[in-house]
């Protein structure tokens, strides 16, 4: 999409002042958050190139690379000071954005909806993988050798904080609001005059999904999703 990825932390950072635990839990989460991010954006442009449009290609956003995606304010400055400002409870940030250009796409509506869903989708993914390496890998394995708890946990946990963060970051992207992914499946869905007109709260979008979140709609909206998918895989 060409919207900025958002992640919105919460209720997994379940210290209510930033203490050493709820720090602890940052630092497991900061490499889930990167590849979740990553893979998101990445995703979008893979399936953009797929359908005609190889602009991500060419400006080297295809790459797993996460510093590649880093965004200096959106993924590093604001995410550290609103988790100090929220005594940790609360964590927002963003990628930079993969270029499309819905021109190059032979369905221009059709193809920038499936875009846009890519990234949801590879969160999804994502999740299910961890959740697999979890149950397949790491227990199996922590029960055979009998200890290495030191080892084990940590990276337990920190599979655990993926299948959080890109539970949430897939459903968060899909509230039906531009320029979230949603927003843009919504837009390829619609008839030609409705697309149109849902279209134009595009630049208001973000504005309109920070007074949801101010006024407690947007939790009530996506939360009862996070949990459920999360504790199916978890």
């Amino acid at each position: 999409m060409n919207a900025r990825n958002v992640i919105i932390q919460r209720s997994f950072l379940k210290e209510r002042r930033l203490d050493a635990s709820t720090l602890k839990t940052v630092v497991i989460s900061a490499v889930p958050i990167l590849f979740a991010i990553t893979f998101h954006e990445v995703s979008h442009g893979f399936v953009a190139d797929k359908l005609g449009d190889p602009t991500a290609k060419f400006t080297g956003r295809l790459t797993l690379n996460p510093m590649v995606h880093i965004d200096p304010v959106g993924t590093v400055l604001m995410p550290i000071m609103l988790l100090i400002l929220s005594n940790g409870q609360f964590m927002f940030g963003y990628a930079k954005p993969v270029p499309i250009n819905p021109y190059n796409f032979r369905n221009p509506r059709r193809d920038m909806a499936l875009s846009a869903a890519a990234g949801p989708v590879s969160n999804i993914i994502l999740a299910v993988l961890s959740m697999l390496i979890i149950k397949l890998i790491i227990m199996p394995l922590y029960v055979l050798i009998g200890g290495g708890e030191a080892f084990f946990r940590p990276l337990k946990m920190m599979l655990e904080a993926s299948i959080f963060f890109n539970v949430l970051l897939s459903v968060f992207n899909m509230v039906p609001i531009p320029p979230l992914d949603g927003g843009r499946v919504a837009v390829g869905l619609l008839p030609d005059r409705q697309a149109a007109a849902y279209g134009k709260i595009e630049p208001y979008g973000f504005i309109i999904v920070i007074i949801l979140y101010m006024t407690g709609v947007l939790q009530k909206l996506i939360f009862p999703f996070i949990i459920f998918l999360y504790s199916i895989l978890i």
